[in-house]
């Protein structure tokens, strides 16, 4: 809770002095904007508290937002001149493969005896993965019926970016690699797959898809001068589901009691490496969703810079919110709250004329205040608590 009151305390200042300074700040317009940007980098604040709660970190998230994106767009508006189905062709047999590699993980880590999962779902997983590829490799060009084509699309994507985050958890809990490795790896990776995917064409959904689009674009009205964008609401939700299953579920306490201590949670007979799994897939799959609204709201996606730093925006939203990064730590409102600092902190280098050369460096010198006097603070407590114990040992 003081995590919680002293970001506040942060996001109150930051915003009363740039309204003093200028008074573009608090137009209706320019508010609405903060907002939409806060909740957008919002959720993927919110997936990557999950990682961090548990003790990890995930640097792919940029790359996924820019994947899931460029994918998307390729799906609903092909706009290069190769064959009919190339686009949908190229997914399957992404896919493919990363079911693939994920089978060949589960199946050495049996080898050794890392994991006691059913040969029959490791089976089905190889199986599947390799149907895909095939699907993708030899089988002709396809077209959906109209009706279904924009659903099946979105799913599609959404499964892609789940896909990515079940194959992070499989390689640092399967193989025992490092989540810093692993994550920067798919960085790069995920980022040369979609120049590939995309042939480095800048892709977009024209003035189709209109109605798509409001999720990112639209608005509620609520008085005659504001509006709340879509994406506080799609926010607003997701914040409400994971702070549910992190703070009142049984899956959200193994999480925080693995973050604190894996060695002792996996001797109490919980099974980590489901949770660790469970954790990278939540965070995927919220990059997805994440991917989809950046995409739907630019409605420009360059390949090779889609997304580039929105990691590095999440996690500092997240450590701002009260997330440690030793794990076993973290609140949801608090990252959601740090998400909003972030963007404020943006806004407020524009409205002020401040160069944008010193954008980073200003963010940076902030945040690192910030967790400098949260270490402060959390030092000066537990010299009171010292203190108290000495006075009083009953």
């Amino acid at each position: 809770m003081k995590k919680i009151l002293g970001i506040t305390t942060l996001l109150i200042v930051v915003v009363a002095a740039t309204a003093a300074l200028s008074p573009n700040f608090l137009t209706a317009y320019n508010v609405q904007n903060i907002i939409r940007w806060s909740a957008l980098f919002g959720i993927l604040s919110v997936g990557v508290a999950f990682v961090i709660v548990t003790g990890g970190i995930d640097l792919s998230i940029g790359s996924v937002v820019g994947l899931v994106g460029c994918t998307l767009a390729m799906l609903l508006n092909p706009i290069d001149e190769r064959p009919p189905g190339w686009a949908w062709k190229s997914v399957f047999q992404i896919q493919g493969c990363i079911a693939i590699v994920a089978a060949v993980i589960w199946g050495l880590a049996r080898f050794y005896g890392r994991s006691r999962g059913s040969g029959r779902r490791l089976l089905w997983l190889g199986l599947a993965g390799a149907a895909l590829f095939a699907a993708g490799r030899y089988a002709p060009g396809f077209d959906l019926p109209a009706w279904l084509h924009l659903p099946f699309v979105v799913l599609w994507v959404l499964a892609l970016s789940l896909q990515i985050g079940l194959l992070h958890g499989l390689l640092i809990t399967k193989i025992g690699l490092q989540p810093f490795v692993v994550t920067l790896c798919g960085l790069l990776f995920y980022r040369g797959l979609t120049r590939w995917v995309a042939a480095d064409q800048t892709q977009g959904f024209g003035s189709g898809f209109t109605g798509l689009r409001k999720l990112a674009t639209g608005k509620l009205p609520l008085t005659d001068d504001f509006a709340l964008p879509v994406p506080a609401i799609a926010l607003a939700v997701l914040a409400i589901l994971s702070g549910v299953l992190l703070n009142k579920t049984i899956f959200g306490r193994y999480m925080l009691a693995l973050g604190r201590n894996e060695t002792a949670t996996r001797y109490s007979g919980i099974d980590t490496d489901r949770y660790v799994i469970l954790a990278y897939a939540i965070c995927s799959l919220l990059a997805g969703i994440g991917g989809i609204l950046f995409a739907l709201d630019i409605n420009s996606i360059q390949p090779s810079g889609h997304g580039n730093f929105y990691e590095l925006y999440a996690i500092a939203a997240a450590v701002l919110g009260g997330c440690s990064l030793r794990g076993g730590e973290g609140s949801i409102l608090g990252v959601v709250i740090g998400a909003a600092v972030m963007r404020v902190l943006y806004n407020a280098i524009n409205v002020l004329g401040i160069p944008t050369q010193l954008e980073f460096a200003i963010i940076g010198l902030v945040i690192l205040g910030g967790v400098i006097a949260d270490e402060l603070v959390k030092r000066l407590a537990a010299k009171r608590r010292a203190a108290r114990q000495a006075r009083d040992p009953a």
